[in-house]
């Protein structure tokens, strides 16, 4: 709904950076449409401002016309959409009388703490400042810029898992008081019930095979690979891996390297999955494999707990917060201990039912409407007593 007028509030008002949800496919994308999306259906009395630099060939959400969407009004900032949005957009907020105003992905609009809204920012990962070595000269200075300033005039802030609380204090010196730790949840799709006809369709139209294990994760230096395709190399495990993720040059071009001098035919790419056919490519896998070395919290962890998928992934960080008491977690680097556990869940039937059992039961705790609801708790708490509606405390 594009207005430039504001419609009478019910309790309150929340404005949202909403660029990433209009226009990321994946990751920061799938975050902010899916908190959008259950916070509308859950608390659909608050009024929800949605802030971005442009509109067209965006995302929709699930509500769409529930939701007040604010570009740029003058032409000017059309053309510069990035100063309107780090600068300018605060004039917007102001104007608005926006009581509560969310950064979704490290960042704030500069002015924001000069406005009188509250303002809080939710900060996925800091691995730009623990691992700068996976990154460029310019991009770890804008990151830092963007999230030093986020973090300082922020009275909130969001870490999506207990290890990047723990790296804000560490890194930034955030104070541990203005830190509330709220999972993510996954795309509400990997919830769904398919039929068997739908496993044999999705089945048939990408060629998987009779049995294979799965990764999902961007195919870059940091989600580690190819030291997946080296244990199952080395030990000789003969049951294909599907991998599906963006290839990222010059890690994609290694890993291909590698496939190819040692004639390796049971690696298989898949592109262009759609969400609606990912979840059952999970449900088919034997195993889920996710060995990256650094995450903030790991959302396809949550995904194969969902799609009831055993799962092998790292030891230490987030990792045990995402993939919880049933997984197996090894040392990223250590091929001998991949490879061991690919072959104790693959051939012991028992141990991947007993896997499946806890990974399902504590999958809940990431449901939609729980997660919801701590995001709706952390808002009221800042705002005074007055502006809020009792009935919220009940949902």
């Amino acid at each position: 709904m594009l207005t430039d007028d504001k419609d009478k509030q019910d309790y309150f008002s929340i404005g949202f950076d909403a660029k990433r949800a209009f226009f990321n496919s994946s990751g920061l994308g799938n975050y902010s449409r899916n908190l959008l999306n259950n916070l509308e259906k859950n608390f659909p009395g608050i009024h929800y401002y949605l802030f971005t630099p442009k509109t067209k060939n965006r995302f929709t959400l699930n509500n769409d016309k529930q939701f007040t969407i604010i570009e740029p009004c003058k032409p000017i900032f059309r053309l510069f959409n990035s100063l309107w949005r780090r600068v300018f957009m605060t004039y917007e907020i102001k104007r608005r009388k926006i009581d509560i105003f969310h950064g979704l992905s490290h960042e704030l609009p500069v002015g924001i703490d000069k406005t009188g809204v509250k303002s809080v920012v939710t900060v996925h990962d800091v691995i730009f400042i623990r691992f700068p070595e996976l990154y460029k000269w310019f991009d770890r200075k804008i990151y830092s810029r963007k999230i030093i300033h986020a973090c300082k005039v922020s009275d909130r802030i969001v870490a999506v898992s207990k290890q990047t609380r723990d790296d804000l204090i560490a890194c930034l010196g955030v104070r541990p008081d203005k830190i509330t730790v709220i999972y993510q949840g996954c795309n509400p799709c990997f919830w769904n019930n398919f039929s068997e006809e739908y496993h044999k369709e999705i089945r048939v139209k990408y060629n998987l095979p009779e049995r294979y294990l799965l990764y999902v994760g961007t195919i870059e230096e940091r989600k580690n690979l190819l030291s997946v395709i080296k244990a199952l190399h080395i030990s000789g495990i003969n049951i294909p891996l599907v991998v599906v993720g963006r290839k990222v040059k010059p890690y994609y071009k290694k890993v291909l390297n590698y496939i190819t001098d040692n004639r390796l035919d049971k690696i298989i790419f898949l592109e262009g999955i759609s969400n609606s056919d990912l979840p059952v490519i999970y449900r088919e896998a034997e195993c889920f494999i996710y060995l990256s070395f650094v995450e903030g919290f790991g959302i396809p962890l949550l995904e194969a707990l969902v799609s009831r998928t055993p799962v092998i992934t790292t030891s230490g960080g987030c990792f045990p917060e995402a993939a919880g008491p049933g997984s197996i977690y090894v040392d990223p680097r250590d091929t001998d201990q991949i490879s061991k556990a690919i072959i104790t869940v693959t051939s012991d039937k028992n141990l991947r039912e007993k896997m499946i059992s806890i990974g399902t039961t504590y999958a809940e705790n990431f449901k939609d409407d729980l997660i919801a609801s701590e995001y709706m708790k952390l808002y009221q708490s800042m705002l005074k007593p007055a502006r809020t509606d009792p009935e919220l405390n009940n949902n």
